[in-house]
């Protein structure tokens, strides 16, 4: 039986029918006796069709059901409270046992509804953002939502409310993506490319606090987002029932509040710096709107720029010619950024380290020149700064990545396979899996995390220790004899976050498999523990680039001979959180050789004497370095010239 008829059939009750069960001085005792005579037998009443039409219909979903039966619930006891009667039955449950608990519970309800939707429309997405002032301000798309759904008609009007909630839910989801990337990225969530990330960033919490509390990461990160897609759908839902109860009343607080922002932004009117008159939510979603146009036409001009390389038709010959039969390694530090060696708290210790691995190393017979590079990426992502160097190209997201390892772009290890006077490897400890781009470096062979016979405790993320890594290489192709010299490209770990614990150094006969560090990663601290204060995170990030230079200073010490060239560099700065807020991308670099040629190619460079480069330094965007290192060691660009 559908609602019209059930409501159609109230007029036939007799009078004893429908008074006969109410208790004495209920609401039924004061109808008259007789129906108006103007209303005919079987006809609706004014009051029975308003409760035909506000009745949940058949298409109904049981969210909006259940919303609405609460309102209706509300509305009954707001009435009740005011002393006029809704013409619908007398409640029954707590409701109407407490009315006065109800009331408070239906308006804090409402209360809290109107603050999610006023955050979520307010949100920031930059984290110096987050402030008081940033909440105390009129949402013009709050007023023009508002306004929008007074005018609907009440289907409508659901359907309405419940998207936009769910937008304005999943816009604060991107709001706070945006702050997590710039805390360890320096830069927002991109909408395209960024969702890989994301598993990247689930492996890293893994390794550092273990898979149970990892697991309890996710589930929290779950319910947050379906929290944030849900909560502000109902939240705008139940203002959009409050508004249509009272629409004369919200139609004048709408107009006064738009009023409001008018005047506001006309003045200029302001509240700590913070404009009062906002439309922060429609320019973020300009802004996503227009960065993902960006994105897809920064594809199409990268992948011309990478096709478009002016060494791609040099031959191997007039290559690197400045370095044949050296020994020549590539080394990567982990977030070994200028803050290591600038910052008040961190840098003594550090530059203590560079200064004296500057005299060892001059007592072994090798001169060092340093200077600065801008990393194209910050705080992680370290394949992006790899691939910069090496490919001359600012690959500074994924998707240029992916676009320059598809292709043959000539990089400073594929230069050295080119000429074929050298063999190329990798030593890739972070690397856990298949890894393809090796065929696009150009190397011979790739040492992962499983073939570099490591028998000992991963040391939180990194797979084992710098010098166990260094001590490997040794044993597996620099040590060995060889008819061509090696050029290596080697990552080195240990100060990848979350610096705890860390490895010591030890004597290189001790390394031996790796099972000596059992007892030095059983000592170490635990990262929960360090990272409850940022400088305890900060002394400790210090110390991993301490070890990590120490165990590469200590490497050539006892390994290097007179042909050997090591060139290493950092590939991007720590988290914002060692350091700092707004910090540069610069990363020191040096060149260290025995023979005195190879720095004396490179004299115009302008390069501090030593490890640690001066606050003088030249500093190149990452992407210059090949081609001032080829140029350097081997011909200009160009194929050869014709006789």
């Amino acid at each position: 039986m559908s609602h019209f008829t059930r409501f159609r059939q109230l007029p036939q009750e007799t009078e004893a029918t429908a008074t006969e069960d109410l208790p004495p001085g209920s609401p039924r005792e004061n109808l008259p006796e007789h129906a108006p005579e103007d209303t005919p037998d079987g006809a609706v009443t004014a009051a029975e069709q308003d409760a035909v039409d506000t009745a949940p219909g058949d298409d109904t979903t049981p969210v909006e059901a259940e919303a609405e039966a609460e309102a209706e619930v509300e509305g009954a006891v707001e009435a009740e409270a005011e002393g006029t009667d809704t013409g619908a039955a007398p409640a029954v449950g707590w409701r109407h046992r407490h009315p006065a608990a109800a009331r408070a519970v239906a308006w804090t309800t409402t209360a809290l509804a109107g603050a999610l939707v006023l955050v979520t429309l307010l949100l920031p997405n930059d984290p110096a953002r987050l402030t008081p002032a940033e909440f105390a301000r009129i949402p013009v798309e709050g007023i023009a939502g508002a306004a929008l759904l007074l005018l609907l008609p009440r289907t409508a009007r659901r359907a309405a409310a419940v998207l936009a909630g769910a937008g304005l839910g999943l816009l604060a989801l991107l709001d706070l993506l945006d702050i997590g990337f710039d805390e360890v990225l320096g830069r927002g969530f991109n909408v395209v490319f960024d969702w890989a990330l994301l598993g990247d960033g689930a492996s890293f919490l893994q390794d550092s606090i273990g898979r149970a509390g990892t697991i309890g990461v996710e589930i929290a990160a779950v319910l947050l987002v379906l929290a944030l897609l849900v909560l502000p759908a109902l939240a705008v839902l139940r203002l959009s029932n409050l508004m249509a109860r009272h629409g004369a009343r919200a139609a004048g607080t709408t107009l006064v509040l738009g009023t409001a922002w008018v005047v506001s932004s006309a003045l200029g009117v302001q509240i700590a710096g913070a404009p009062v008159a906002s439309r922060s939510t429609s320019d973020l979603v300009q802004a996503r709107v227009d960065g993902v146009n960006a994105t897809l036409k920064d594809e199409r001009t990268f992948a011309k720029e990478a096709a478009s390389d002016p060494y791609h038709r040099t031959p191997g010959s007039r290559l690197l010619t400045g370095l044949r039969g050296k020994d020549v390694i590539f080394t990567f530090i982990e977030s070994y950024g200028r803050s290591a060696v600038q910052d008040p708290l961190m840098a003594p210790g550090v530059d203590a380290v560079l200064a004296k691995g500057t005299k060892r190393l001059r007592a072994a017979g090798y001169s060092a020149r340093s200077g600065w590079l801008t990393s194209a990426t910050y705080g992680g992502s370290s394949w992006l700064g790899h691939s910069t160097f090496l490919s001359g190209l600012w690959i500074d997201n994924q998707q240029r990545y992916r676009t320059v390892t598809a292709g043959d772009h000539l990089t400073l290890t594929s230069a050295f396979k080119r000429t074929g006077a050298w063999r190329t490897v990798g030593i890739m400890p972070g690397v856990t899996k298949s890894w393809p781009e090796g065929k696009f470096y150009g190397l011979d062979h790739v040492y992962d995390s499983r073939e570099l016979g490591y028998k000992g405790p991963k040391f939180s993320w990194s797979t084992m220790p710098d010098q166990y890594s260094l001590a490997a290489f040794e044993r597996l192709e620099h040590g060995k004899p060889h008819d061509k010299p090696l050029m290596s490209e080697i990552i080195l770990t240990s100060s990848h976050n979350p610096w705890a614990p860390l490895p010591r150094t030890i004597g290189w006969d001790q390394v031996g498999d790796g099972s000596v560090y059992n007892s030095i990663e059983k000592a170490g601290k635990h990262p929960v523990d360090v990272w409850q204060q940022t400088d305890k995170v900060r002394t400790e990030y210090g110390k991993s680039i301490q070890y990590s230079l120490n165990s590469l200073v200590s490497y050539v010490e006892k390994y290097g001979n007179k042909n050997t060239v090591l060139v290493f560099l950092g590939d991007h700065q720590p988290v914002a959180k060692v350091s700092g807020d707004h910090a540069s991308r610069d990363v020191p670099v040096a060149i260290v050789a025995h023979d005195p040629d190879v720095l004396k190619r490179i004299s115009d460079w302008g390069w501090t004497p030593g490890l640690n480069p001066g606050h003088k330094a030249p500093v190149w965007r990452m992407d210059a370095f090949r081609n001032r290192f080829l140029s350097a060691y081997g011909s200009h660009p160009g194929p050869a010239p014709s006789r």
